[in-house]
């Protein structure tokens, strides 16, 4: 793998990186804008949504403009919105301010879970292509670990430190604005906006000057007979049960319950009697973990193949959240073991549905209609997201942590059952490829 590949894959998954931090370092604040803002369990679902719906902005801003004026400039309005998304949150002294400014972070995070992991499977070969994608995951999960741990460090600050904590992103919002100007369009944009020179200099940088020729006239070949593509395309015999794959593993990811995790990991610990700082304490354990086994899937995934990762994944989550749910219904929420069944769950997920979903969404679709279809299926993985993310304080308050949990539990079940029987493996090929297989 040529280290030129790497480095421009890692300028990417900065997107990555910032999309998880702005999505996480809000749980180390709830329990602090909660009073700040007199916000009632509904309301704080709400507030903590926010971002979610700028989200789904951000996806319908991502395949459009993707495709008008490249993954690399859109990648850029993204890390300066993240930037004033950062100073406006930590700076907001109005509950609309507040939202408003988080919005505009949840469209930096909607394009970023486009672009990035777009561009890197749009540049990266063949045989390295999932651990490529899966960087972005990894950076993801490190993003969620910042947040987690400047949350802590912050959290005895004093009475304004949920903005400290909301203003650490400006940094890295600051980097990746930069880094970008370093790397390469996608050869596969530069190819479609008729720039054949150009993509021909980018392949012979990723794939060497022996390869280049061919991998060009592949995709040159895939591209000069198709037209315009129109959403409506996507509903074509041949294309939409792949939509249907795309739309479904993205609404499985979010609805098994990760970012009410994610999310509100400190206020699940704060119910069982734990204090702030032990709390947001202990959501390091959780982004450390995400960490750990995200890295195990990137050495996985080309090897074992997509969908054995996704089942074995969802088969350990309904587990953990089975043996969760128990605890509630037994009230057994004292000690450790709380955090040792959500640890197993954030394990299983980070070595699973986390990272193999976003590969397995950037593989599915034809080139001529890529960018439309992830937008198409991320834009649900957020609704799934909001839902649940409005949802969860309101389940917990009126349904009790057993049944919530059971809930979830019974939904990753039915995603192993779904992937067992319909999902198909995508390891190994190219896109070119894999656009020809699914044709028949």
């Amino acid at each position: 793998m040529k280290i030129y590949v790497v480095l421009i894959s890692i300028v990417a998954a900065l997107g990555g990186l910032l999309f998880g931090f702005d999505t996480a370092v809000i749980s180390g604040t709830i329990n602090f804008i909660q009073p700040y803002f007199g916000l009632s369990e509904a309301g704080l679902g709400w507030t903590v949504s926010s971002l979610l719906f700028g989200s789904m902005a951000g996806v319908f801003i991502a395949g459009k403009a993707g495709d008008q004026y490249g993954r690399k400039k859109v990648l850029m309005l993204a890390a300066f919105l993240f930037l004033i998304s950062a100073v406006g949150s930590a700076s907001a002294h109005s509950l609309i301010f507040f939202i408003m400014a988080r919005m505009l972070g949840g469209i930096a995070v909607g394009i970023a879970s486009i672009l990035s992991p777009m561009y890197i499977a749009e540049l990266a070969p063949a045989k390295s292509r999932g651990k490529l994608v899966a960087l972005n995951q990894l950076a993801i999960v490190l993003g969620i670990l910042i947040a987690f741990f400047s949350n802590w460090l912050l959290v005895d600050t004093g009475e304004n430190n949920w903005r400290w904590m909301l203003l650490v992103m400006a940094a890295p919002a600051v980097l990746l604005f930069f880094s970008l100007f370093l790397v390469p369009e996608s050869p596969r944009w530069l190819v479609a906006r008729h720039r054949t020179e150009d993509a021909l200099r980018v392949l012979v940088k990723t794939t060497g000057a022996e390869f280049a020729p061919s991998e060009l006239k592949e995709i040159e070949e895939t591209l000069k007979n198709e037209m315009e593509s129109t959403y409506r395309d996507l509903l074509a015999p041949k294309v939409k049960p792949l939509l249907f794959i795309g739309i479904i593993l993205a609404v499985f990811q979010q609805i098994t319950g990760i970012n009410t995790i994610m999310y509100y990991a400190p206020k699940i610990f704060a119910n069982v009697g734990q204090s702030n700082n032990l709390a947001l304490l202990q959501t390091l354990f959780i982004g450390g973990a995400n960490v750990v086994f995200t890295l195990i899937a990137m050495t996985l995934i080309d090897r074992s193949g997509r969908k054995m990762l996704i089942m074995t994944g969802s088969l350990g989550m309904t587990l953990m959240l089975f043996g969760l749910s128990t605890l509630f219904f037994l009230k057994m929420t004292s000690g450790m073991l709380v955090l040792v069944f959500i640890l197993g769950y954030i394990s299983f997920f980070s070595a699973s549905l986390g990272p193999v979903v976003w590969v397995i969404i950037a593989e599915l679709f034809p080139n001529r209609l890529r960018s439309k279809g992830m937008s198409f299926a991320i834009i649900c993985l957020w609704i799934a997201c909001t839902i649940v993310t409005v949802a969860f304080p309101i389940m917990l308050e009126k349904l009790s942590g057993g049944i919530t949990f059971l809930i979830f539990a019974l939904i990753c079940l039915a995603n192993l059952i779904y992937v067992w029987k319909y999902v198909p493996e995508t390891k190994g090929k190219t896109l070119e490829e894999l656009e020809k297989a699914f044709a028949k």
